[in-house]
C-alpha cells in the first residue's frame, strides 16, 4: 500500500469521526450544521480510480447516514457531488486539471474557494431538499443551505490550512 492510499484511509475515518462525534452535535440557530466530511470528497486525488472514488464517497455518506439516522440523504448528496466533481475541477483549475496536475496545496486560494463553495452548496442544497422534502418549505431549504454552506466552507478552509504541508 502506498502513502496516498493510507492518507485517504486515515482521512476517511478521521473525517467520519469528527463529523459524527463533533460536527453533528452543532445545530446553531437551527440553520448551521457543518458537514466537514465533505473534505474527503473535495480533496480526493484526481489521478485515482473514479469508480473506487464514487464507491468510497457513497460509503462515507452511508456511514454518516447510519450514525445520524438520516435515511440515505447524505449518501445521495455525496455521490452526486463525487459524480459531478470533474466538471468543477475543470472549471476551477482549468489546464492543471486537464493534465492531472492539481495539487490542492499548490492552488490559488480563490480557485480553492470557488471549487469548495460550488460543491458544498450543491451538496447542501440536495441534502436539505431530501431532508425537508416539501416544496412549500423552499425558504427554509435555502436558509439552511446558505448558512450551513458558509460555515462548512470556513471549517474546510481552516482544516486545509491547518493540516496542509507547507511548501518551503
Amino acid at each position: 500500500m502506498n502513502n496516498i492510499v493510507l492518507v485517504n484511509i486515515f482521512r476517511f475515518f478521521g473525517l467520519l469521526l469528527v463529523q459524527t462525534l463533533i460536527c453533528s452535535n452543532i445545530n446553531f440557530m437551527g440553520y448551521i450544521n457543518p458537514f466537514i466530511y465533505l473534505l474527503f470528497i473535495l480533496l480526493y486525488p484526481t489521478s485515482n480510480n473514479r469508480l473506487s472514488f464514487l464507491f468510497s464517497s457513497f460509503l462515507l455518506g452511508l456511514m454518516v447516514d447510519v450514525f445520524l439516522d438520516s435515511g440515505g440523504t447524505h449518501a445521495a448528496a455525496s455521490v452526486l457531488i463525487a459524480y459531478i466533481r470533474p466538471l468543477f475541477l475543470k472549471f476551477s483549475f482549468g489546464a492543471a486539471y486537464e493534465y492531472q496536475a492539481v495539487k490542492f496545496s499548490n492552488t490559488d486560494f480563490t480557485q480553492r474557494v470557488v471549487y469548495f463553495l460550488s460543491l458544498i452548496i450543491i451538496h447542501h442544497f440536495i441534502l436539505f431538499v431530501l431532508v425537508v422534502f416539501n416544496q412549500n418549505e423552499i425558504l427554509l431549504i435555502l436558509k439552511q443551505t446558505f448558512y450551513s454552506s458558509i460555515f462548512t466552507l470556513l471549517l474546510c478552509l481552516l482544516f486545509t490550512s491547518l493540516f496542509s504541508k507547507k511548501q518551503t
